[in-house]
């Protein structure tokens, strides 16, 4: 049976939105309700959960997977995805022993889903998350995908031609599995993309568009605010680094028109998706379904006070179990699963094919510090509407608003208080299509079309944005804050006359600048 194709229905299951008719059907609403996936509001759980997090089967892990588990379940998490390195030893032997553990997990913990994936070293380019559906191919499945694409196996970490083919090769290759009926579905979302400036425009469109569209596409978004989040605590009560351990800068493999700005972060996230105008916007303005996540990357906790276990790690593909250390370490730059970042997304049912409907669909929201604790959005116009990721098609001069509403912090965070929101931006952009130069990274129309102070601390807000009488096809996506910490925009300030601040290495307190993002709703006039 083929699968859902969820809230992009059939208007989104073509390259871009622009090749979508006018007759699509208009999706479910999806309401926001946080609380670990007990509440069904209009039509869509929202389950909280985190895709990048690793174990004593990395090189540089040190957990074992229950311990991730548990540490996710205690804050919040409904659905996590193992994802330990690929390399010679992971595909040898990792791949596999680490299945037992997460089956164990998935038997002690009802209430999480587990995945099993692992960190793609992508060849020609960075990491990316690549994780399956259960089952009972899902280990041999990522065995041959890793040992056949992985760029550190491979040998084929420069950036050549021959190697972004290969990555190419790999998505197409869990596309075929899936079509064969190997695994029930697969996906892949790009890890820390500007840390290293080695994805290029060209490579996050090509991965984009290698599997087709619809319940074929495999590459569905990146990290819109890498994990790492502690490394920004100063010193001496934190590791004194930057967040998301952007702290370098090009080498021979990076993309050469990046900015030197671009390899850090911006109120802990992404310059690709921070920039209003920049590379995320330029892929939304193409009307391209591209998603944004936030994830812990957690392989060592700060203020944990275990070390990791001894073992020859080549030998064994693992670490022994940690030990405690006798001290607390506030030299780490992660937090546990849900600690800090989370991905909240819309799913039909609590099942992994209903996580993974929701990702590939871009019913995604995330936020840092639990600055919120739940988002409602609906465009809505000419008796029709959509959510999250998806297509409002209404008749041309067709009267259409934006409304958001968003369930304030309902109580303290671990870091021991009750965060803030005070102002919501409206972000909006045209859909201009297909570009000629697939290394374009910027978006001249995208701007902040209305920000809104928040007046009250607790309970709900609602947003109201008039889009006016829409005769040309545009997108809308929201973004908050708790205000303290903004700048003027990379764009200039009548592009974003307040957006997130760079962060500055050795004084980037990731508690102090909170920040939330909602993937974008396009509307589309005939």
């Amino acid at each position: 049976m083929r699968r859902r194709a969820g809230l992009l229905g059939a208007g989104l299951a073509a390259g871009t939105v622009l090749s979508a008719g006018a007759g699509a059907a208009t999706p479910a609403h999806a309401a926001g309700d946080s609380g670990r996936g007990k509440g069904r509001s209009k039509g869509f759980l929202w389950l909280a959960g985190d895709h990048h997090i690793h174990t004593q089967y990395s090189s540089d892990g040190k957990y074992r997977v229950t311990d991730q588990v548990r540490q996710g379940a205690r804050h919040g998490m409904d659905w996590l995805v193992i994802t330990d390195h690929g390399g010679a030893t992971h595909a040898r032997i990792g791949v596999d022993k680490v299945n037992p553990d997460i089956l164990e997990a998935r038997d002690a913990y009802e209430d999480t889903l587990v995945f099993q994936g692992l960190e793609w070293n992508i060849p020609a380019a960075e990491h990316g998350t690549v994780f399956v559906h259960p089952g009972r191919n899902e280990v041999s499945v990522l065995k041959q995908f890793e040992t056949d694409y992985d760029g550190g196996v491979k040998g084929a970490t420069s950036s050549t031609p021959a190697n972004e083919a290969l990555a190419i090769a790999g998505l197409n290759f869990l596309a075929e599995q899936v079509g064969r009926r190997k695994v029930k579905d697969a996906l892949m979302l790009a890890n820390h993309p500007a840390r290293k400036g080695i994805d290029s425009p060209h490579e996050i469109r090509a991965w984009r568009d290698a599997t087709g569209a619809g319940d074929r596409q495999i590459a569905v978004g990146f990290e819109g605010a890498p994990g790492h989040q502690a490394g920004g605590l100063p010193a001496p009560l934190g590791p004194g680094g930057a967040r998301g351990i952007y702290d370098g800068g090009p080498s021979a493999n990076s993309f050469a028109g990046y900015p030197l700005e671009s390899y850090r972060t911006w109120g802990g996230f992404d310059w690709m998706t921070a920039t209003v105008g920049g590379l995320w916007d330029s892929l939304l303005a193409e009307g391209r379904p591209w998603w944004i996540t936030a994830n812990s990357d957690s392989h060592q906790v700060y203020g944990d006070t275990g070390a990791r276990g001894g073992g020859d790690f080549n030998a064994n593909g693992r670490y022994d179990d940690p030990v405690y250390a006798g001290r607390i370490d506030l030299t780490e730059n992660d937090y546990w699963p849900g600690q800090y970042s989370r991905t909240h997304v819309g799913a039909d049912g609590f099942s992994y094919a209903a996580v993974m409907d929701g990702i590939r669909a871009g019913r995604i929201w995330v936020d840092h510090g639990q600055l919120i604790s739940g988002l409602d959005v609906r465009v809505s116009g000419g008796g029709r509407w959509a959510t999250l990721g998806g297509a409002l098609h209404v008749r041309k001069g067709a009267k259409v608003t934006l409304t958001a509403d968003i369930a304030l912090a309902g109580g303290n965070n671990w870091a021991g208080f009750t965060p803030k929101l005070a102002r919501v931006d409206v972000i909006q952009g045209d859909v201009t299509g297909p570009v000629a130069d697939k290394d374009t990274f910027t978006a001249p129309t995208a701007r902040v079309a209305r920000s809104y102070d928040v007046g009250k601390s607790a309970g709900t807000v609602r947003v109201t944005f008039d889009l006016g009488r829409v005769d040309r096809p545009v997108y809308v996506r929201l973004r908050g804050t708790d205000g303290n910490r903004t700048a003027v925009g990379a764009m200039g300030a009548k592009v974003d006359p307040a957006g997130p601040a760079l962060d500055v290495v050795g004084d980037a307190d990731p508690w102090r600048d909170l920040w939330f993002y909602s993937n974008p709703v396009w509307v589309l006039p005939s």
